[in-house]
């Protein structure tokens, strides 16, 4: 059997075995393509004896992102099959990669990029995003971390503490909510929504954020072509996070490809369309 080691969080990080449901419903999947499934700290995966990594649950690596990215550089040096790739992983790591997207003309949420936050930087950002509240978050950020909702005309309190992006508040994210697209091997599977609650602006479930299947529109479906249209390489498996614009058009907000929720449980065929793609995948590295 093909040996695989999935990639999750550090022991000495915050996540403990909160990986496991996720691991053990990937590792299920991966089974019917006759891969043996095994869990590694991220840390380790330039030292490992498996055939091919992917970093599926390699949460927490947005703390340590000199480590991460020096792991990436080993994988690649090895000639260790990665899936999704070094490369594409080294790329979608920070989130600047939303300017090559925007600049071969998909349509982003318009952002901001600044190497370190001060008042007048985020006066100087409301008033390229037209006014209004904002979102701030760090360039390399994950779960939400380090990201805050600042009103018009507050101080920031809080917030990214180096390289920082900054968003306007998109209230369509209690609303119609953030649109989840999922692909493997640039093939659309499903889609969820996902709709913060409670006044809350996040919508990742552990701030009780409402998820659910959700059948994407043509318009959702002509951004993720967009994007496949713009990457250097298709990815094995990746998320397309859309929401509404203030101006009705459907955005992006985060292309995923390191470590997505890929939501297979709201989808009965997904999983097997995931575990081919990453037999696909690794035939043609191999």
């Amino acid at each position: 059997m093909t040996c695989l080691a999935i990639l999750v969080p550090t022991t000495d990080g915050l996540y403990a075995d909160r990986w496991r449901p996720a691991f053990d419903r990937y590792a299920a999947a991966l089974s019917t393509q006759g891969f043996s499934v095994e869990a590694l700290d991220w840390r380790l995966a330039a030292g490992t004896d498996a055939d091919v990594v992917t970093p599926l649950l390699a949460w927490g690596y947005h703390l340590r992102k000199a480590e991460w990215l020096a792991g990436l550089k080993s994988l690649a040096a090895e000639g260790l099959p990665v899936i999704n790739s070094a490369a594409l992983l080294r790329w979608n790591t920070t989130k600047t990669y939303l300017n090559d997207l925007e600049d071969a003309e998909v349509p982003v949420v318009p952002t901001i990029f600044a190497d370190r936050l001060t008042p007048t930087v985020i006066a100087e950002a409301r008033e390229l995003l037209g006014g209004g509240e904002l979102v701030v978050k760090p360039q390399v950020s994950g779960g939400s971390h380090e990201t805050v909702r600042l009103a018009e005309g507050a101080a920031l309190v809080g917030g990214p503490t180096g390289p920082a992006m900054i968003q306007p508040f998109l209230p369509s994210v209690s609303g119609e909510g953030e649109l989840s697209l999922l692909f493997f091997n640039g093939v659309f599977s499903h889609a969820v929504g996902k709709v913060a609650q409670g006044g809350d602006f996040r919508v990742q479930p552990q701030y009780g954020s409402r998820v659910g299947p959700i059948r994407p529109t043509d318009e959702a479906l002509d951004v993720a072509r967009a994007v496949f249209a713009a990457v250097e390489q298709t990815p094995a498996y990746c998320r397309i996070d859309l929401i509404r614009h203030l101006d009705g058009s459907l955005r992006l907000m985060e292309l995923e490809v390191i470590e997505p929720d890929l939501f297979l449980e709201h989808a009965p065929d997904a999983a097997a369309s995931f575990a081919a793609a990453m037999r696909r995948a690794l035939d043609e590295v191999g």
